[in-house]
């Protein structure tokens, strides 16, 4: 049985890393999928992806969009919603990291880094909720972070950011309740992909790897796993939540 099948989510950030896990693994499950990339260097990697993803039995398209920028948003959600006609789950994944300790971190850093990850956050949400709601039935799941919940030295703007989407997902959830749509947070530990890359091998990975009980980083795949039962109806009683997935890092 596809646990998504013939629903349709969005996914933020969906050519690469756990966005592209998410996007695989919810057309898997029958869900028809709409992504974004944002630089032309991802264009055809998201071209790919998108027919990859026909060949699995959904509908499925690719958006360059940068889900910081208010209007693009508004003009991502206005498309798919006329191409696909209902949009049942949003996935908030699009997200950079500028680490640097206070005493360096620029202004620019500081908004970029927020702009990126939190503001993307509210800006799909505004848009998605409308629709949500008069259908009576959602599921928006932010991506967070482990650094949000413990913070992490070097990291301030992005455990900000991240922090910020732990209080934003929580009172969403309270607004939106009523009108069963479910709002919930995914909060990664280490996770092998791009963005973690540089943290991998030598001294380094073995001073991270202490600070994990399972010793080790996790798989794009977990985390997607974890998307998915957010996603189903498996956690239909289920919001305002956020779910660590950090092999014990939050214990």
């Amino acid at each position: 049985m596809q646990l998504l099948k013939n629903k349709v989510a969005i996914i933020t950030g969906g050519a690469r890393g756990i966005g592209e896990s998410i996007v695989q693994k919810f057309a898997e499950q029958g869900a028809h999928i709409a992504f974004t990339y944002v630089s032309d260097s991802s264009a055809a990697k998201a071209k790919d992806l998108e027919e990859k993803l026909w060949t699995l039995g959904v509908k499925a398209k690719a958006y360059q969009s940068n889900a910081a920028d208010f209007a693009q948003s508004e003009e991502f959600v206005t498309s798919v919603l006329k191409e696909f006609g209902t949009i049942d789950i949003c996935v908030n994944n699009a997200g950079i990291s500028k680490d640097n300790l206070l005493l360096r971190l620029t202004p620019e850093q500081w908004r970029e880094v927020i702009q990126t990850n939190l503001d993307s956050v509210y800006n799909l949400t505004k848009h998605v909720i409308k629709p949500m709601m008069k259908a009576k039935t959602g599921s928006i799941i932010n991506m967070s972070s482990i650094i949000g919940i413990r913070g992490n030295a070097g990291q301030a703007s992005y455990a900000a950011s991240k922090a910020g989407i732990i209080g934003f997902t929580k009172s969403i959830a309270l607004e939106l309740g009523s009108r069963n749509v479910r709002v919930n947070a995914i909060a990664p530990g280490f996770v092998e992909t791009d963005m973690t890359h540089y943290l991998k091998g030598g001294h380094q990975a073995a001073e991270f790897l202490k600070k994990i009980p399972m010793g080790r980083f996790a798989s794009p795949a977990e985390v997607a796993d974890t998307a998915l039962y957010l996603a189903s109806e498996m956690s239909s009683y289920v919001t305002g939540q956020v779910i660590s997935v950090c092999g014990g890092m939050n214990i």
